[in-house]
């Protein structure tokens, strides 16, 4: 099986440059060129992110930060900034290396490789969903904004995890029911309507977002 690997940089032509190279080594590519992009290819369960810290919006710190303890993979910084202090706070931010710009693409290759051997005797796979920057931990059966955990029942936890898996979905409030509580549940589907409720309640009051949309006379579904 291939390895997976995320390169986030907002330069296309070092993103294009990266994958043209580790494509050509057997690896299969994610690009983003947004710390938003890259949060949404999270789910992909990258074996290796390879990160710029210099871009707009969230930068490649701010992103590794975000992220760290909803991935175990190696992170490979790769930027222009050459200080110590720089090195410093990529490793504090839980960076694993740090490549300074401009490299060797021999050399990028010989981390890459070093690291995804490294991590294959120590590896736990930890499933985590995205949307925006909501990061739900399958795993850990956690729900994150930024640095900010949302508490929220077993219940409305798998109620989550259901319609962001299937974002896009209509599902109808028996549908959910039966996936949730299972098909010889003695409830009513009426109580669907009072989780999603919470769920909606407990997610604006973090992130000012809403996430879970009402499809009049259908149901419900999680928002693309």
């Amino acid at each position: 099986m291939k390895h997976k690997i995320l390169i986030v940089d907002d330069e296309v032509m070092i993103t294009e440059l990266l994958s043209d190279h580790l494509g050509d080594e057997g690896y299969e590519i994610y690009i983003a060129n947004s710390a938003s992009r890259a949060l949404e290819l999270l789910p992909k369960n990258p074996d290796l992110i390879i990160l710029d810290i210099n871009m707009p919006e969230m930068d490649g710190l701010e992103l590794c930060k975000t992220i760290r303890d909803h991935v175990s993979c190696p992170i490979l910084f790769v930027t222009a900034r050459i200080t110590e202090q720089d090195k410093i706070n990529g490793l504090q931010y839980g960076g694993d290396d740090y490549i300074t710009k401009p490299f060797s693409l021999k050399e990028l290759s010989a981390r890459v490789a070093a690291h995804l051997r490294r991590d294959e005797r120590s590896h736990v796979a930890a499933s985590v969903l995205t949307s925006g920057e909501l990061l739900v931990n399958l795993s850990q059966r956690r729900i994150f904004y930024k640095e900010y955990e949302i508490e929220v029942s077993k219940r409305e936890f798998d109620l989550i995890e259901f319609l962001l898996t299937n974002a896009g979905q209509v599902f109808d409030r028996e549908r959910i029911y039966e996936r949730i509580w299972g098909y010889d549940a003695e409830g009513s589907a009426d109580v669907i309507k009072e989780h999603v409720r919470k769920i909606r309640a407990k997610l604006h009051e973090v992130t000012g977002e809403e996430y879970i949309e009402t499809v009049w006379g259908v149901g419900y579904k999680w928002k693309r």
